[in-house]
């Protein structure tokens, strides 16, 4: 990151874009072009959004960024029709299914996997049952790229986004995203698409292996080295690992529990996401309090987050991390548990 700067509108430039963003596809499951973007993934969020002409958005709603999607469609000047989720699960295919069936549905915006709670949607069949009543599926997969598959052709995603920070393993700043054509060509027909966040500006722009505005230059030098350390590891493997680290944490939270200790993970088994764990604290104890101490032994944790926030910590188990380096934490938050608890 501490290279040169170097001129974004040059072929030097070109080559480190078409070096990312073929770098990026994989994880993407994806032979279109990756775009790059210089903004937080809730910008790319917007630009979903953005690229669709005002009309009616079925919002899959099991956590607080799930929530934010439908919030940003409402923004938009979509009409919005939220599907809420059982506590800490994901929403049934039935409840979608009841929401498309009355026709009109412009998109579905899913979470892939929860940051707020860990779930995960099963993004194959609600992309299948959104296009069975022609709606487009709209895809945050900040949590789930790079550490569990997501495949954007062979399930027929419609736009897909991430962030930098995430699985990816990059400083934050970056957001990387994924257009069909279907997508593209619902986008041509809306003309107040805005500038910034534009979609087929970006998409232009990347198909020139370019940037629609000025780039994060040393975030992208970041990303160069960490897309041929992906390569590395291969996408298979890596995968492995997080689906590893997920079963590691499960079978701590059991050991805990069969200890004495009513810690549970939010949750349900079989819609878990392999890169964060979320976890509800034994009652009489505060969320905050465990975070601080366990901060305190120089791991961090994250809080709980909206309604969750003072019940409930959370684990990025996701990365570089593996087995290996989550062990140690977790042994960390089990000594903090036993002292809050006296």
């Amino acid at each position: 990151m501490t290279r040169p700067m170097i001129a974004h509108r040059t072929p030097a430039y070109e080559a480190l874009h078409a070096t990312v963003s073929t770098g990026l596809q994989g994880a993407f499951g994806t032979s279109r072009p990756v775009w790059l973007l210089t903004m937080s993934a809730t910008g790319a969020m917007e630009m979903a959004l953005r690229g669709l002409a005002p009309g009616r958005i079925v919002s899959l709603v099991n956590g607080e960024f799930a929530d934010r999607f439908a919030q940003v469609a409402e923004g938009c000047g979509h009409t919005v029709q939220r599907c809420f989720a059982p506590f800490g699960g994901v929403v049934p295919l039935a409840e979608l299914e009841a929401a498309l069936v009355t026709g009109d549905v412009r998109a579905v915006t899913v979470v892939h996997v929860e940051t707020s709670t860990g779930a995960a949607s099963d993004l194959a069949a609600v992309a299948a049952l959104a296009r069975h009543y022609g709606a487009l599926t709209l895809v945050d997969a900040v949590t789930s790229v790079g550490a569990q598959p997501v495949l954007a052709d062979a399930w027929d995603l419609d736009f897909v986004f991430t962030g930098s920070q995430k699985a990816l393993a990059l400083p934050p700043g970056l957001a990387f995203a994924v257009a069909s054509e279907r997508y593209l060509a619902t986008a041509r027909a809306n003309p107040r698409r805005g500038l910034y966040l534009d979609p087929l500006r970006a998409h232009r722009y990347a198909l020139a292996s370019q940037a629609p505005t000025t780039p994060a230059l040393p975030l992208l030098f970041a990303a160069e080295v960490q897309v041929a350390r992906v390569a590395a590891e291969g996408l298979e493997a890596r995968w492995t690992r997080h689906a590893e680290m997920r079963a590691a944490i499960s079978a701590w939270v059991d050991a805990v529990r069969a200890d004495g200790i009513d810690l549970r993970i939010v949750a349900p088994e079989g819609a878990r996401g392999a890169g964060v764990t979320a976890c509800v604290v034994p009652d009489g104890i505060a969320a905050e309090a465990l975070v601080r101490r366990v901060a305190g032994a120089g791991w961090t944790l994250g809080d709980g987050y909206g309604p969750l926030r003072t019940a409930t910590f959370r684990v990025g188990h996701l990365g570089e991390h593996s087995v290996a380096t989550l062990h140690p934490c977790l042994d960390v938050i089990r000594t903090a548990l036993d002292d809050l608890m006296g």
